[in-house]
């Protein structure tokens, strides 16, 4: 089954307005995040966007339900959140809520994934 319509199924579980930003929210990942291996993970009920298998390479996950879409980020207490979009007390990560589809487009959006790519890179070049 092509990866694009297993992710389809995945998030067809979900009501029309969870299905519809999370399809928006995967293609910004892809198109932002060069080279990244998408993974259902059907278990945990998100998708998991990395660039290898280890957890550290996990940059950020789409996490859907009944309530909603969150991204949620690998060490996501660690990225600079100028625009308070993360939420969460976690010690490693964090997330943000999705609440509507041009929240996904939002240039702070993008800085934020930008910055979570960045510092991934950064704890590449330091191993």
């Amino acid at each position: 089954m092509n990866v694009d319509k297993e992710v389809n199924s995945f998030f067809l579980q979900y009501d029309n307005h969870v299905h519809t930003n999370a399809l928006k929210l995967r293609e910004m990942l892809l198109s932002n995040l060069p080279g990244i291996i998408e993974q259902i993970d059907a278990s945990a009920k998100m998708v998991a966007y990395c660039y290898g298998q280890k957890y550290s390479a996990l940059i950020c996950v789409i996490i859907p339900s009944k309530k909603g879409l969150k991204l949620g980020f690998n060490r996501g207490a660690e990225l600079p959140d100028p625009d308070n979009l993360l939420e969460g007390a976690g010690k490693i990560s964090r997330y943000v809520q999705i609440r509507t589809s041009e929240q996904i487009s939002s240039v702070q959006m993008k800085r934020l994934i930008e910055s979570a790519s960045a510092l991934y890179k950064q704890n590449q070049q330091q191993k």
